[in-house]
């Protein structure tokens, strides 16, 4: 064989594996959109992934997932949306404010996780049979567990007569909810509703001057863009508060008591994956949690000059010393 035929021919070869990438057909696209910075929620990130593996689907092996964060702007989510349309996300994974906006339209397949009830927020018909192209989880925090946070927010300040309720301005909440609990104690609650992100130490002169001696707080997806801020104002302030989500206890807040968040972005994951395997929104129904979480951080609670009761540390799953 001649040298320039040898040549020409390994030149070839080597281009074979090169051609049979190029026609290898794309992995499939997950699209992860959320109203939110991403700083604060890694973990959610990786218990989506999690969820996904738990159907087989392995970022960078068999799925692609393509992460999109509003910054706390909901102006933003139809063009980031739509983006993830364009590069044909075969299921979107959406977080409240996201799944209402509906941007990425009517027959992307999406998957939501969001902290009231689906169907008093008209994401679907009902929770066994959603139809349509949507499904999630629903952790069912913000107002549905409220009257059960101001129990505990009670029992762990007994001499409390106001309390405050700070309130996102892109969550749904059922104040109506937690009055009438309130009621039933002998105490008086003060809605307090953030305008904006930047309205955070407003918000909490205004709660001073309303004269409460305890917050609960409301949740929602711009709040949680603010954790560390919302733990240093309520220390700042010697309020004792109460919130929805572990990760404020873990960050030096007072006490929690929901389901597991990061447990609700891991079955969104599995419902992700199953939907890539070819099952539709509608005949998977809309998950809720089963078991709820309670935290407490007893240094806290030392600096705020409270006796945790016995029986609020026996009934805490996470007790931070």
């Amino acid at each position: 064989m001649k040298r320039r035929e040898f040549i020409t021919l390994l030149g070839g070869a080597a281009a074979w594996p090169l051609a049979a990438r190029a026609q290898q057909p794309a992995l499939p696209l997950v699209g992860l959109l959320r109203s939110t910075t991403a700083a604060p929620f890694t973990r959610l990130v990786a218990e989506l992934q999690r969820g996904l593996s738990e159907e087989g689907f392995v970022e960078g092996r068999n799925v692609t997932i393509e992460q999109r964060w509003a910054d706390n702007q909901p102006d933003r989510l139809p063009d980031l949306a739509a983006d993830l349309v364009r590069r044909k996300a075969a299921v979107i994974v959406c977080n409240s404010p996201a799944v209402v906006a509906r941007a990425a339209g009517p027959t992307v397949p999406i998957v939501f996780v969001v902290g009231d009830d689906p169907v008093k927020m008209g994401l679907v018909g009902s929770l066994s049979r959603p139809e349509g192209n949507l499904t999630g989880v629903t952790f069912f925090g913000g107002s549905l567990l409220g009257a059960k946070r101001l129990a505990l927010l009670h029992e762990l300040v007994p001499k409390i007569s106001v309390v405050a309720v700070l309130l996102d301005p892109d969550t749904i909440f059922e104040i109506e909810l937690v009055e009438t609990a309130a009621r039933a104690l002998g105490l008086q609650i003060v809605p307090v509703k953030l305008a904006s992100e930047r309205d955070l130490d407003a918000a909490f002169d205004r709660i001073v001057a309303t004269g409460a001696g305890a917050l609960l707080f409301g949740g929602g997806p711009v709040l949680r863009g603010q954790l560390h801020q919302i733990v240093a104002l309520a220390a700042r302030h010697a309020l004792p508060t109460i919130y929805e989500l572990r990760d404020y206890v873990e960050a030096g807040g007072l006490i929690s008591y929901a389901a597991s968040f990061p447990a609700a972005y891991r079955q969104a994951g599995v419902y992700a994956g199953r939907i890539l395997k070819g099952a539709k929104p509608s005949e998977l129904p809309v998950l809720q949690p089963t078991k709820f979480e309670m935290a407490i951080n007893l240094k806290t609670a030392k600096a705020l000059g409270l006796t945790v009761p016995q029986t609020l540390l026996v009934a805490a799953d996470e007790v931070i010393e």
